[in-house]
């Protein structure tokens, strides 16, 4: 197990020296675990987080893992356009773009984000 983190920390690190958000596009910032998920909306420049939201926010805990992480998305989405955040850039965290990243990303999407 401990190899596993360390090769997913390896993969963001890798993924981080390439990108960066802005105020303009805020870097999108995935995190899941086995059991919730979570994303932010980071400005690096400033090292401050300007939205949040998490799978503990939703008041329905009965739906799938997916379908939880497709409302974490639409609820960034719309805490993001209530800020006149519309454009961001998607940092997957060392996680493959599959299943509950995935479905989180077109969350994100169907609530209005652009990436």
């Amino acid at each position: 197990m401990k190899r596993n983190i360390t090769k997913r920390a390896a993969r963001h690190h890798r993924i981080r020296a390439k990108i960066s958000g802005v105020s303009a596009r805020p870097r999108f910032s995935v995190f899941r675990s086995n059991g919730h998920i979570s994303a932010q909306l980071i400005d690096d420049t400033l090292g401050v987080t300007l939205v949040s939201a998490n799978d503990k926010e939703l008041k329905s805990s009965k739906a799938s893992k997916l379908e939880i992480a497709l409302a974490v998305g639409k609820l960034l989405a719309k805490k993001a356009n209530d800020k006149n955040i519309n454009a961001v850039v998607f940092d997957r965290g060392g996680y493959a773009y599959h299943g509950r990243v995935k479905a989180l990303a077109d969350g994100a999407r169907e609530g209005g984000l652009k990436f």
